[in-house]
């Protein structure tokens, strides 16, 4: 089940806000509005869409998007119902024989358990559906691992852009010296595009990349704990024995998912307050 990631959504949103608030605060509202400059946001966003066209293919671009999209959702598995429909696969093969799981696929929804007890049925041997599980995961890091990579290379070119738009800032300052009124502000408005890169790599892409990094750790963790069930099925092993095997991985996975719950719920909280 997929619900929303509030610490990302939160941090963004929140980091946005104060960082408008510290403009405010230090300076005024009318004198805030110097921050918003439309060429600054298209020498930064657009010198920063081109370059990440010249780096990368489409393809990899449009893997990027789906990346970008997963951090914003949390997928939660219920483990403890896996491993209760691993056990109830396994009491079944143990009495009926492997092809009798045939019957259960359609009560599978995980598509990855779906796969590997196909190929169980299918009666390959326990290396052989090991190896085309591990293939499958190798193929999700993969994936993940060009948009993490896209998004820190993003994180890279921003402040680039920013100084890039600064220097053309200087130097049309610099055909106005004659007219020392203009110095101030012409200079202001030179820096606004180093500020712009910065905003966009430090509070946007670098943490994206991170997150990207850390669900894909997560949903392979999670994936390797399926994988020793299947196996378990498959070789015939004792259910008591199975299930003791995986409540080692589930409650280390249990333990984390608790703790980032309640950093979240903490944070919800506090929000809540205020």
């Amino acid at each position: 089940m997929k619900k929303y990631d509030l610490l990302t959504i939160i941090g963004m949103f929140g980091g946005s806000i104060l960082v408008s608030i510290a403009i405010v605060v230090a300076g005024s509202l009318t004198g805030a509005k110097i921050f918003f400059s439309v060429s600054s946001v298209i020498t930064v966003v657009g010198g920063l869409i081109a370059s990440l066209l010249v780096n990368f293919k489409i393809i990899e671009l449009k893997k990027t998007v789906s990346s970008i999209k997963s951090i914003f959702f949390i997928d939660e598995q219920d483990m403890e119902k896996i491993v209760e429909q691993f056990v109830e696969l396994s009491n079944l093969a143990r009495r009926e024989g492997l092809l009798s799981l045939d019957n259960q696929l359609e009560e599978i929804e995980d598509p990855f358990i779906k796969k590997g007890i196909l190929l169980t049925v299918d009666g390959l041997e326990a290396e052989v559906i090991k190896e085309i599980l591990n293939a499958e995961i190798l193929a999700i890091e993969e994936e993940q691992k060009i948009g993490k990579k896209v998004v820190e290379k993003a994180g890279e070119m921003a402040p680039a852009w920013g100084m890039i738009g600064t220097l053309i800032g200087l130097i049309l300052m610099l055909q106005n010296l004659n007219d020392p009124a203009t110095l101030g502000p012409s200079m202001a408005l030179a820096l606004i595009t180093t500020f712009y890169g910065a905003i966009l790599a430090n509070l946007f892409f670098i943490p994206m990349s991170g997150k990207i990094a850390n669900r894909t750790d997560n949903e392979v963790y999670i994936k390797q704990i399926m994988i020793e069930g299947i196996l378990g099925v498959q070789s015939g092993q004792n259910p008591k024995l199975l299930r003791d095997k995986l409540d080692v991985f589930v409650n280390k996975e249990k333990k984390k998912t608790k703790e980032d719950a309640d950093a979240s719920s903490a944070v919800n909280e506090e929000v809540a307050y205020e």
